[in-house]
């Protein structure tokens, strides 16, 4: 028998850090009428059944549309939000649902970057106050004022903000963009964690400094053996930057494996979807121009919207919008089918039970 979608397949590894099993988060719907029960409200089926792991020294992406539950992942690992079922392990160990001290002794060890650094960042407060409150809180901060002056001053160094006495003193509207990642970054740090959860980090910044952030991520990764889980809907940067890559749709994963291996031969029509929407430098107009916001991509034509998640589509969650669904796929949930070289797919198209499996498809060039 076929194993579910993304469950683990093996006792945990000892480079597993943060392991998540069959979670799921569904959110009731919000009324206004104080006459509808709780049991008659509507849920959002927000996440089902999602497992992963996060390993020492590796980055874990997770892409996806919008609404497909990617930033929901994040906060339960961070446990922003409590889980509806399914578990966390830290370090091999159940996680228990963290009040007080307990969640603040996880915070030690699971840190969250927001996507907005100046959404994140009190702007009454300056660069000192940020990062000397955050080593405070977890116990970082050394007996004397000089202990605590050499600590902000090795933070602000960690993230390449140097020399320290330009910026320890600003206010977050002084700073751009990039440099208020970086010291969201390094008030990430303050903590020491195993893992950096990284929610879209470059999503708000210009262009030209985003590869700055994804570079300096990747540095502390490599120097400090950290964890990381990069949420992005960019699946090109995933592939720069990310060594696993996990592909989720309408709350669901879809497909994992290696980074360049699902970039370059999506086995999911839904992936093959995402590289096929993404920006083609060839695909302009003979004025040199890139299509307008009103012109439909060939992949979005095909396409369609996304499902509700109030109401998800029963079978596959991707069927309607999808090119080669069969009858089973509208009615019967695909579990994870194993392919070459680390890769699967939750896709009746490669069950081999009723006809051969396709090789997934060579990316466009």
């Amino acid at each position: 028998m076929p194993e579910k979608p993304d469950a683990p397949r093996a006792a945990p590894h000892p480079d597993v850090v943060l392991e998540a099993r069959d979670l799921s988060k569904h959110f009731r719907v919000r009324r206004t009428l104080r006459s509808i029960a709780e049991r008659d409200r509507p849920v959002v089926h927000a996440v089902d059944d999602v497992s992963l792991r996060l390993r020492r020294g590796t980055v874990t992406a997770v892409v996806g549309e919008s609404g497909s539950g990617k930033s929901t992942i994040a906060r339960l690992l961070a446990q922003l939000y409590p889980a509806t079922s399914g578990e966390l392990r830290l370090s091999g160990k159940p996680v228990r649902a963290a009040r007080g001290k307990s969640f603040r002794a996880y915070c030690r060890q699971v840190q969250l970057i927001f996507q907005d650094p100046f959404g994140s960042l009190n702007p009454t407060h300056t660069v000192r106050y940020h990062l000397t409150r955050a080593l405070r809180i977890h116990g970082r901060a050394g007996r004397t004022a000089a202990e605590l002056e050499q600590a902000l001053t090795e933070l602000l160094g960690r993230v390449h903000l140097t020399p320290p006495d330009r910026y320890v003193d600003k206010f977050p509207h002084e700073l751009s963009g990039g440099q208020r990642q970086r010291v969201a970054i390094a008030r990430a740090m303050a903590a020491d964690p195993k893992v950096l959860l990284a929610d879209e980090p470059v999503s708000m910044l210009d262009v030209s400094i985003r590869l700055g952030i994804l570079n300096l991520l990747r540095d502390l990764k490599e120097r400090l053996d950290l964890a990381i889980l990069y949420i992005t809907h960019d699946i090109a940067s995933a592939r720069y930057f990310a060594d696993e890559t996990l592909v989720m749709y309408a709350g669901r994963m879809v497909e994992g494996g290696d980074s360049e291996t699902v970039t370059q031969r999506p086995a999911h029509p839904y992936t093959q979807l995402l590289i096929g929407s993404a920006p083609d430098p060839d695909r302009i107009t003979g004025a040199g121009e890139e299509p307008g916001a009103g012109d439909a991509t060939e992949g979005e034509e095909a396409g369609g919207e996304p499902p509700s998640l109030i109401s998800p589509p029963p079978g596959c969650r991707f069927h309607p919008r999808c090119p080669m669904a069969m009858a089973r796929c509208r009615t019967d949930v695909p579990p994870r089918f194993d392919l070459a070289d680390g890769q699967w797919a939750a896709c009746w198209l490669y069950d081999g039970t009723t006809e051969e499996r396709p090789a997934p498809q060579e990316a466009p060039a």
